[in-house]
């Protein structure tokens, strides 16, 4: 099925006094949900296994705090919350960055520097109508959501940037350099880690991104949301933050939440870091474009910003998500995928189906086989993104990738690989 055909509704069936209002593409996980639900599928339903889910298991893990059922709601909690956040959580999320990647450094990040957004989309959304009319750098593949949010602000220009996967999807300085001078680029948006392919910058690759950035007087628009699902030797969790020389004059902006790096996506708490200038004007975009966040849910959210309480989080979540990520990889392998680069971060794994049997050989093929056998996955092709669907419409050229989740817990995931074996076994009879 090519993306195109992903509509929420064709035109042709909406009635003449709608026709006002233009069909919105699905993303990713909300199509493939879509499609599982109508053959069945309800989250928790002990049947199915859930390999498309973009959350992480969200209840107890060995070593991690004591997750949080129940918070108290404050008489000052019924009013509506700033719309740049409250003061103390801003300043709960300021003091996170510096104490973990801005120890020595002259210039920290202080409450002014943070924006409190009702989750990672909305933050995002803030940042994006906060850009000029400037070229937009975005990478492909990356997170499925970014087609509507480059499309819906007609004040850019997005322009896609093709990462090669004989390299292994990767991209550096360099690369980055001449993007922004070939291509006139303003900013660039990306995931890192990178969703869908689990590729990390790091250390000083990383370092070298943001003098680029400066150099150029090019922004960098970071999404941190994986940055606790870390699985290279020595490194904990990875920020962009580490190498900002000035918080008020570098062209940095990052997004993280307690969506996935905390395991509470129900929360929908997120937070814009960047200099003053940029969290000033998500503020003001926030004003009209969705109001602020909820009161009690950010007061909640102070606690779990404490260093500690995020070490041990963080330990906890990289203990118990590794060893799943290790079996899938190694499963996946045995039963003839083929992975251009193991995932350094996210809880994903992004792997080729060119040496599978057809059907099972497209995205969209192995997708409707693996729900015959109650399994979900998410194609390829919707990591192609493709924002107002400009470019030449032909096959995607992931369109013979699929992204697995191990999000799910590790007896979801062990009884998802033997179904997935016996259908792989039975395509190659």
């Amino acid at each position: 099925m090519p993306h195109t055909a992903l509509t929420a509704t064709p035109k042709s069936s909406r009635p003449p006094a709608l026709s006002a209002f233009r069909a919105v593409p699905r993303t990713g996980v909300i199509y493939v949900t879509s499609e599982a639900e109508k053959r069945g599928f309800r989250f928790h339903h002990p049947d199915w296994c859930n390999l498309g889910q973009g959350q992480p298991e969200t209840g107890e893990i060995p070593g991690a705090p004591e997750r949080c059922l129940s918070i108290p709601i404050h008489a000052e909690d019924q009013d509506y919350a700033p719309v740049a956040g409250i003061w103390e959580l801003r300043e709960a999320v300021a003091h996170f960055y510096n104490q973990h990647y801005r120890q020595g450094k002259s210039s920290l990040y202080t409450a002014e520097n943070v924006a409190i957004c009702g989750g990672g989309r909305v933050a995002l959304i803030r940042a994006c109508a906060a850009i000029a009319p400037v070229h937009v750098g975005h990478f492909l593949p990356d997170y499925t959501a970014y087609e509507e949010l480059l499309d819906v602000f007609r004040r850019f220009q997005p322009i896609p940037i093709l990462l090669d996967p004989a390299k292994g999807y990767a991209f550096d300085a360099e690369a980055l350099r001449e993007e922004v001078l070939g291509r006139g680029l303003g900013a660039v948006l990306l995931s890192n880690p990178c969703n869908p392919t689990g590729s990390v910058i790091h250390g000083d690759a990383l370092r070298d991104w943001v003098a680029v950035a400066r150099q150029l007087e090019c922004a960098l628009l970071v999404d941190e949301f994986y940055s606790h699902y870390v699985w290279m030797p020595g490194r904990k969790r990875v920020s962009v933050a580490e190498y900002v020389e000035d918080v008020n004059q570098d062209p940095v902006v990052f997004f993280d939440g307690l969506t996935k790096n905390w395991r509470y996506p129900g929360w929908r708490v997120s937070w814009v870091v960047g200099p003053k200038s940029v969290i000033r004007a998500c503020a003001s975009a926030g004003s009209f474009l969705d109001g602020g966040g909820s009161r009690p849910m950010q007061r909640a959210a102070i606690s779990l910003l404490e260093p500690s309480y995020a070490d041990r989080e963080a330990d906890a979540l990289q203990a118990c998500f590794r060893p799943k990520r290790d079996l899938m990889v190694g499963a996946l392998r045995r039963m003839g995928f083929h992975i251009e680069r193991e995932p350094e971060g996210t809880f994903y794994v992004w792997a080729s189906l060119k040496n599978l049997p057809a059907p099972l050989n497209t995205g969209m093929g192995f997708f409707n086989a693996a729900l015959d056998a109650k399994v979900i996955t998410v194609p390829g092709e919707f990591f192609d993104i493709n924002p107002g669907k400009r470019r030449v419409q032909r096959p995607s050229r992931f369109e013979h990738h699929v992204r697995f989740s191990f999000g799910p817990e590790l007896p979801v995931i062990e009884e998802a690989l033997r179904r997935i074996e016996a259908l792989v076994a039975k395509a190659r009879r």
